[in-house]
């Protein structure tokens, strides 16, 4: 076993994923996923050593049980896993415009999620409490909590692919902007793309796709993003598994009349 582990959390707004990797050669030791947060069946499931599992977290657990689970339950059955964690990677939905890379987190980086939560405030509050709860459960590794943005690597895009066609004083003023989302995974996608092609990523001119509950696809120009499908919100863009497509922001204001408004929100935001 490497003495180089990573443990990646990625905190939903009902759900939490976790893995332990390798950092050198990419192995797992963990991965799972806890799910149905605030519900009677909230739950977690786990595959460590081959082995797969399964445990009831309690009704009405959400992310603080589940990190606590993960670390006093599950990790309790193979300690040396927590000897050897050397960093703790965050998956942030939402950077805004300040970050433009993975950064580690100290209380600037903090406050930058907080300030970026009107963006995505079924996700970023999310993370804030997997990274209190990290930061709490492994404090050895205070310094080595590391926040990777899903909205960084749409960050090269031209003023004309990040621009709605609104005034200019909405985004100067309040950040109204096409961001993207999936960064993550467009940049994994373009990485291992030019691997495949054998071929240097900045000579890499591609369209990436991500396909999900959640889509989104881009426009890669010398390995770089130029432009994205999802725009403000995660209900721009594709066809998706659980969103529709191309949401007219004028039927917006006529919804928040009717009732349940506030539940629909959420499920159309949510993964």
């Amino acid at each position: 076993m490497s003495s180089k582990l990573v443990l990646v959390l990625n905190c939903g707004s009902s759900s939490l994923k976790f893995a332990i990797l390798d950092a050198v050669n990419g192995d797992e030791y963990l991965s799972g996923l806890a799910e149905c947060f605030h519900l009677p069946e909230a739950r977690i499931k786990w595959k460590m050593d081959g082995s797969k599992q399964e445990a009831e977290l309690g009704a009405g657990a959400a992310h603080s049980e589940a990190l606590n689970f993960i670390v006093n339950t599950i990790l309790a059955q193979k300690p040396e896993l927590s000897a050897q964690l050397t960093a703790i990677g965050h998956r942030i939905v939402h950077g805004g415009e300040k970050y433009t890379s993975s950064v580690v987190i100290d209380d600037s980086v903090i406050q930058g999620i907080k300030d970026s939560a009107s963006f995505a405030p079924l996700h970023n509050p999310a993370h804030l409490i997997g990274i209190a709860e990290a930061l709490k459960s492994f404090p050895n590794l205070k310094d080595k909590n590391v926040a990777v943005f899903d909205t960084a690597f749409h960050q090269t895009m031209p003023e004309e692919s990040y621009l709605y066609a609104l005034p200019y004083s909405l985004y100067k003023e309040h950040g109204v902007r096409r961001y993207g989302a999936h960064g993550t995974s467009h940049f994994y996608v373009t990485q291992e793309a030019a691997k495949v092609l054998n071929k240097p990523v900045e000579e890499l001119n591609i369209i990436t796709c991500h396909l999900g509950n959640g889509g989104s696809v881009s426009a890669i120009r010398n390995g770089k993003c130029v432009d994205t499908s999802m725009g403000l919100t995660p209900l721009e863009g594709l066809v998706m598994g659980t969103r529709f497509w191309r949401y007219r922001p004028g039927n917006h204001f006529p919804s928040a009349r009717c009732p349940g408004h506030e539940r629909r929100r959420h499920q159309q935001n949510a993964d």
